[in-house]
């Protein structure tokens, strides 16, 4: 690759950008993205602008949703006009995160047969119409651990292998940093007429791609000693054989910051249920609901629907927008100015790659592409 601009990238299901911004931080620049919510691209005009035009004097420049329509009514013609003004280039890829509840094992299971699995065959296909030069997407786990799904998602990776060199593997959030156990797969699949893959080396199993590489902690769950829950108010000793950036605590905001740093004070009233919820310990998080966080120890994956936000670990409130978005490892410059909405606010967060997770796929593939060779014609 001798072009020294940033590879261009289009993002799918885009949400909040949360995996735009990763890839952004690994030196790929998000040309079009695509976001069927209103609400969740109103929201990505807001705080991918201000994190982007951070420290930045192109304060006057909006980033905002290309396209707002399903996936299955985009015709891939249409998409290379408002990404790449009719001309695709040589050098491009593809991302995205297709809608994951009909896969959760939380959820119901549909599976590829549910109105949202469906579009992670549509999003395969469309990789194929468009034929990027390589592609990511990331889902959650119940796609592989599920045998209905698994069966037919190794069908779909199957299809695509006359085209292009594919793998997967299983990330933690945690793994890299993030206070939040987060499971997620990944799969990679670089183009095959396009580069030059002999030098690619296969382990036993058939992988080639190097998830491992970038990752910060190995097996961080069972490497440390985390501590029991305790008591909702009392006075807890912070362990120093863990590092800190694994605790929840770095992501809290004080009482009284709520009113200076953005989207702090945003969060929803326990009402009537208040002095009850004070019985529920710091760190029970092993209930199906009001699971309370801990301070000193890493979040359960944040995933927030029905208004159901994880409890703080020493106020007696749920956790806030900003709180949830530092779980998911975004930054602060990163501003939403629409009020209320909470429910969707939530939401979107909810739905998000951990930005860190996300750089580090990226910048392990980024490095990847840098060391092969493009074919010549």
């Amino acid at each position: 690759m001798n072009n020294n601009d940033p590879i261009p990238v289009l993002s799918f299901f885009s949400g909040g950008g949360f995996l735009d911004m990763g890839f952004e931080n690994a030196g790929f620049n998000v040309v079009w993205t695509n976001e069927i919510d209103i609400s969740f691209s109103k929201f990505y005009s807001e705080g991918f602008t201000s994190w982007k035009n951070h420290d930045s004097n192109a304060s006057h420049i909006t980033h905002y949703i290309t396209n707002n329509n399903s996936i299955k009514d985009i015709a891939a013609a249409t998409i290379v006009k408002e990404a790449f003004n009719g001309l695709k280039p040589e050098l491009f890829g593809i991302i995205g995160g297709p809608p994951c509840q009909d896969f959760s094992l939380n959820g119901n299971l549909n599976g590829f047969k549910g109105d949202r699995g469906s579009l992670t065959d549509t999003y395969l296909y469309k990789i194929l119409e468009l034929q990027p030069s390589f592609f990511v997407m990331e889902n959650v786990t119940g796609l592989i651990k599920v045998k209905k799904n698994s069966k037919h998602f190794f069908e779909l990776l199957k299809a695509m292998e006359d085209d292009y060199l594919i793998d997967w593997g299983v990330l933690n959030s945690l793994e890299v940093g993030v206070p939040q156990s987060r499971e997620r797969i990944f799969v990679v699949g670089v183009k095959k007429s396009q580069f030059d893959l002999e030098s690619v080396k296969m382990d036993l199993n058939g992988n080639w791609f190097p998830f491992k590489k970038n990752k910060s902690y190995i097996d961080p769950q069972n490497t440390f000693n985390w501590p029991f829950p305790n008591s909702f108010g009392a006075a807890i000793e912070k362990p120093n054989d863990i590092p800190e950036e694994l605790f929840l605590d770095s992501c809290l905001v004080s009482k009284t910051n709520e009113k200076i740093i953005p989207n702090a004070d945003e969060y929803f009233n326990l009402k009537g249920d208040a002095d009850r919820l004070k019985s529920i310990m710091e760190g029970e998080t092993n209930r199906p609901s009001f699971k309370r966080l801990h301070r000193y120890k890493f979040s359960p994956t944040a995933c927030y629907g029905n208004n159901e936000v994880h409890l703080h670990p020493y106020q007696n409130r749920r956790l806030s927008v900003r709180e949830a978005f530092r779980i998911q490892g975004v930054d602060d410059t990163y501003i939403l100015k629409t009020k209320g909405q909470l429910t969707k606010k939530f939401k979107m967060i909810g739905n998000g790659v951990p930005v860190p997770l996300a750089q580090m796929v990226g910048r392990t593939l980024m490095d990847f592409l840098s060391e092969l060779k493009e074919r010549k014609p």
